[in-house]
């Protein structure tokens, strides 16, 4: 078990994990927000969980996958504007893709949504296959059949 420092620096550290779970999962700012300090709260009070035989950002992942999609099934959010992340400064062009990729993604369900913000954030397929719990070879063949309607998804919206 991590002592509680150690614990708190951990979870500043790979904080980023936790935003774009978030974004994933909520729309509104407020609603990120809340769902952001519910995963910090679970991440506390599941921390004893945490024995070190995988990384902490993927136990991290589990975590919060799990969090925001139980939260989820209680409240259903009403879907509106996204606004863009804080601290990415991009250009008009890559705010516009960004967001697009973003609408995309929340077509997919809970499952789906998952694989992908693990995929985005540069997981081996052996790590996605250790935080969700399916084999490293159907992580495989599930991303490439996202990844095809993801393309599918973003080139109607260009036609």
């Amino acid at each position: 078990m991590m002592e509680e420092t150690a614990f708190l620096q951990q979870i500043d550290q790979h904080q980023g994990i936790i935003h774009k779970i978030c974004r994933l999962y909520r729309d509104t700012p407020e609603d990120r927000e809340d769902l952001f300090q519910e995963i910090v709260f679970q991440l506390w009070k599941t921390k004893h969980t945490f024995e070190g035989k995988a990384k902490f950002s993927s136990w991290m992942y589990k975590v919060a996958l799990s969090t925001a999609v139980a939260t989820f099934r209680k409240k259903k959010p009403a879907i509106i504007f996204t606004p863009e992340l804080p601290d990415l400064p991009q250009t008009e062009d890559e705010n516009q893709h960004r967001q697009q990729l973003f609408d995309a993604l929340k077509q997919l369900d809970d499952a789906d949504k998952a694989l992908m913000a693990l995929y985005l954030d540069d997981l081996s397929y052996e790590e996605i296959a250790e935080i969700t719990g399916i084999s490293e070879n159907y992580v495989g063949v599930k991303l490439t059949r996202i990844r095809n309607r993801i393309t599918k998804i973003l080139q109607t919206w260009t036609r």
